[in-house]
Parts: C-alpha cells; structure tokens; sequence
C-alpha cells in the first residue's frame, strides 16, 4: 500500500524510521494533534516510556474513530523534554512499528504546556 522510500544516496535512518512515505493516489489522511500522556481521568504516568505508550494508545484511539490504526500511520512527528527520554520513546516506538517503519522526527524541547509532560506525538495515518 505505501511505498517507504530509503534512497541508496543518502546515509540510512540511525534508528526505525524511514526517510520517506509515498502515499498512493485515492487514500484518504487523517492527522492526529499533538498527543500527552494524560488519561480520562486526568491521570498522567511519572514515567517517559509510560508517557508514549500512552500517548500512542490516544493516537490509536483517534484513529479508530477513523476506522484505521497504527499500522496506517505514515508520519510521526515525537518530543520529548530531555535527553534521557529519548530511549524510553524509541524503546514503546520500536515495539509498535515495524520495518519498513513511518517517516519519523524526535526532538528535544524544552516543555510543553504543564510541567509533568514529558512526552508529546503527534502523528498522520492514511486508508
């Protein structure tokens, strides 16, 4: 269905992504905002691997509302607020994506909107 696009010219990916998503004609997009790890009920995970897992269980949930799920998901857009939570979101990213595995970019900001985020993801699926 889609054509991932990892160019011979250029370095490979340093991690599960691909450089590139083609999307063929006739599929519909559904974008996801921004997702933290916040529940429900207001509960928010202390851990940053926890953070993404919940962060990608709402992305699952907002696209099942579109009838697709993570396997549509042709674009990742990640951040986290230290270096130190780069290995726990790739280590949940990793497990939920195989190769040949979304375009992807992960970087490091300095917060989000409350102080006990330390994740966010926003991601675009297409079907």
């Amino acid at each position: 269905m889609f054509r991932f696009l990892t160019p011979k010219s250029i370095k490979p990916p340093f991690a599960r992504y691909s450089h590139g998503v083609e999307v063929p004609p006739g599929k519909r997009l559904v974008l996801c905002s921004g997702q933290v790890a916040i529940t429900a009920d207001d509960q928010i995970p202390e851990d940053a691997g926890a953070q993404a897992e919940l962060c990608f269980q709402n992305i699952a949930a907002i696209l099942g509302e579109a009838g697709l799920g993570l396997g549509d998901i042709v674009r990742i857009n990640a951040y986290v607020t230290d270096r130190a939570h780069l290995r726990p979101y790739m280590d949940v990213r990793d497990r939920l994506f195989s190769s040949p595995a979304p375009a992807s970019t992960l970087m490091i900001v300095s917060g989000f909107a409350r102080p006990e985020f330390k994740v966010e993801v926003e991601a675009i699926a297409a079907g």
